[in-house]
Formats: structure tokens, sequence, C-alpha cells
């Protein structure tokens, strides 16, 4: 069984993910783009049942020990705040194919079956815009797992998570917060 990485485990307000991202230093692994998945289970009703720290506690468990990874995916959005699981400045386990090479970023919900929420988004836009601007990444990289060629999950993120919105609303949170003034650039040498 490979080394556990630890977890954050931290949930964030969009203005306090954009501070703790601007801590960050990438100076030994940086991402080339970013994966997004939806967690299908639990949905966001059933996240709400109970506190962000119970989830980050129990999805420690069941990547650590249940599927015996060396880490999970790097962020858990959901419509109050944006949860970071595995550290933004090492590889995560999410996606065959890209775990090596990306964030992983959960977007809480099953999005077959239920509709993107007003907060779920705002969330979403406001952390990938940081993550895109910490590594300097063209939004047009971004994928959704349901790419990845050697990946079962051939419906994530679900059919009313469209690609094109979520890269328009990450080149919008740019524009909008100017995270890529060329710090994140500094950042990551």
């Amino acid at each position: 069984m490979p080394e556990w990485k630890g977890i954050v485990g931290r949930g964030f307000t969009a203005l306090q993910f954009q501070q703790y991202v601007s801590g960050i230093r990438l100076n030994h692994w940086k991402p080339q783009f970013t994966v997004v998945h939806n967690t299908q289970k639990p949905t966001l009703a059933e996240w709400r049942m109970k506190p962000g720290e119970m989830h980050m506690r129990d999805l420690q468990s069941y990547y650590r020990d249940t599927m015996h990874w060396s880490a999970g995916p790097h962020l858990f959005i959901a419509d109050d705040l944006i949860w970071v699981f595995t550290s933004l400045d090492t590889s995560g386990i999410h996606s065959p194919s890209w775990n090596a090479v990306s964030w992983g970023v959960e977007l809480v919900g099953d999005y077959d079956l239920e509709p993107l929420s007003a907060g779920t988004r705002e969330n979403a836009a406001i952390a990938l815009a940081s993550l895109h601007a910490l590594a300097g990444l063209d939004p047009q990289s971004l994928k959704i797992h349901k790419e990845d060629p050697k990946t079962t999950h051939t419906y994530c993120p679900g059919r009313n998570i469209i690609k094109a919105d979520l890269i328009q609303w990450t080149v919008a949170g740019l524009a909008q917060h100017q995270l890529g003034d060329g710090s994140a650039e500094e950042r990551s040498v």
C-alpha cells in the first residue's frame, strides 16, 4: 500500500480560499490542468446532513483504508464552502490517466439528477479561477473526468455540468478577481 499523503481537511469561504491559495508555493509539483468531477454520492442534500469536517474524515477513511490510495482529489466544492482535501502542492488521486499531472476538483452533488446550485457554481468559479491563476494555467486546458480515456466514470461530472460553462466561469473569475496578475508565475518558481 502506498504511503498516505495526509489531508488538509479545511473548509473555506470563497474569499478565504483565495487568501489560502495566495500562500501556496508550487515548488515541487505543478499541475498541467484541472479535472472537474462530481461526487454523485453524496448528493448536495446528503452533504448538508452532516458537518464538512465529518465528510473529510469519512473520505480520508474511504480513500486511505478502503481504496488503499496515497491521496484523494484536491477539492470538494459545496454551496457553502470550498473544502481542501489533498494539499494543492502535491499530486492527488482522482482520474487514472491524469493523477500525476492535474488537480482533481469534485463538485458536491449528482449532476445527472440535480441542477448545480447557485452557491456551488459561485464557489466553483472562484476555486477554478484561483487554481488556474496559481499555476498560470490556460482555462482552455480544463478537463472533465469523462474525457479521461482510462476512466470507467463515463458520465462524470454529469449531464448538467457543461465543460464550456466551467471554462467560461474560470475566465470570468480570473478577470473579476484579478487573480492572474503575474504573481502566480512567481509563486510556482
